[in-house]
């Protein structure tokens, strides 16, 4: 199976993992339960085993529309349910009134409690609201542990999944004509920035491409990657238009609202 060419070198480490994790299941007959993985990296399971008749994957974060999913790759022949998945939703009781709480305090206090970040899914945030998905392997650990979250005193509340907020994300659209796909020429065009400070957003460690950091700003964008930059938002290269008279590139880009 040459699934390596679909996918950026950098990709190939993970690529392996989920063969490995298909074969387990051809192997035993039994079905595989993954970490919450991020959109990425779901395509990629789902190139790995979506050749294969005999395995099926399905994907769930806690609500539908949620990012952060654990995938379950199954033999054919077993019915799938949520409760196969093995996920908790914890709302986090703090001083609404009182204090802020942003999702970065929320992720940097989980990840301090010395757990990976596939453990965690989606943090959800809304009106002064604030809950976050685990495994169901750490849920006791962090309801004892997480009391603190920034300045703030918390307890955590467990709700059923269908309990978890909905959070929609729009994309507002817009087109730009650009010299290259490379990274810092697109960012530049979505942002509307220079080339210049562009390459310096990526040479600072504040551009993710895909939910991995990219420090070279020569980095080809392709269709569907999601660019996350600090202090700025994110961004979605939509679809490449084709080359314009002048051998440029358009492109539609998203701004995530």
């Amino acid at each position: 199976m040459n699934i390596y060419q679909h996918f950026r070198i950098e990709e190939r480490e993970f690529i392996d993992l989920a063969l490995q994790w298909m074969e387990y299941v051809e192997q035993t007959y039994s079905s595989k339960l993954t970490d919450f993985l991020d959109p990425r990296e779901q395509q990629i399971v789902q190139a790995v085993v979506g050749s294969q008749a005999e395995i099926q994957v399905a994907f769930f974060g806690g609500q539908e529309n949620n990012e952060r999913k654990r995938a379950l790759i199954y033999p054919e022949y077993l019915q799938v349910e949520k409760n196969d998945f093995h996920i908790r939703l914890f709302e986090v009781e703090y001083p609404v009134k009182f204090l802020t709480i942003e999702h970065s305090q929320v992720l940097g206090s989980l990840m301090a409690l010395g757990v990976r970040r596939g453990k965690f899914g989606d943090i959800l945030i809304h009106e002064g609201r604030i809950q976050f998905l685990v495994t169901e392997e750490i849920s006791e650990y962090i309801k004892l542990q997480l009391t603190q979250i920034g300045r703030a005193s918390v307890t955590l509340k467990e709700l059923p999944s269908e309990e978890g907020l909905v959070i929609e994300g729009h994309w507002q659209e817009m087109t730009a004509t650009v010299s290259s796909l490379r990274l810092d020429t697109v960012l530049a065009a979505l942002l509307n920035l220079s080339r210049q400070k562009s390459q310096e957003l990526i040479r600072n460690k504040r551009v993710k491409v895909n939910w991995t950091t990219i420090e070279n700003p020569s980095f080809e964008c392709g269709v569907a990657d999601i660019i996350s930059v600090r202090g700025f938002g994110r961004l979605k290269l939509i679809s490449i238009e084709g080359k314009t008279k002048k051998d440029k590139w358009r492109i539609v880009g998203g701004k995530q609202k």
